[in-house]
């Protein structure tokens, strides 16, 4: 399953990704790591962009998130609090 948001006030009205990880597992009974499948391996297929993006392998284009969490439920777990750390595009860090 693919999970995200277009920030579409019709069909998808929410801008945090963090709260459609949290719908995932509280309202479809997905495991945060299935969450976070579909945020990012799952989108990036739907997309058709699995051979380049979803995934941190050599050869695909390294955009990413770091969070300050210790554990991967925790993204999913708190309402309101972004734990983001740093952003990273193309492999280089942006400013926050």
């Amino acid at each position: 399953m693919a999970l995200g948001t277009n920030v579409n006030p019709g069909s998808s009205p929410t801008c945090s990704l963090l709260l459609v990880l949290n719908m995932a597992c509280t309202l479809f009974g997905m495991t945060p790591e299935e969450a976070l499948a579909g945020v990012t391996r799952n989108g990036a297929l739907c997309l058709g962009l699995g051979a380049s993006h979803g995934t941190l392998e050599v050869g695909k284009v390294a955009d990413f998130a770091v969070w300050n969490c210790d554990e991967l439920c925790e993204l999913a777990y708190y309402l309101g609090f972004n734990q983001l750390d740093s952003v990273y595009k193309g492999g280089v860090q942006r400013c926050m």
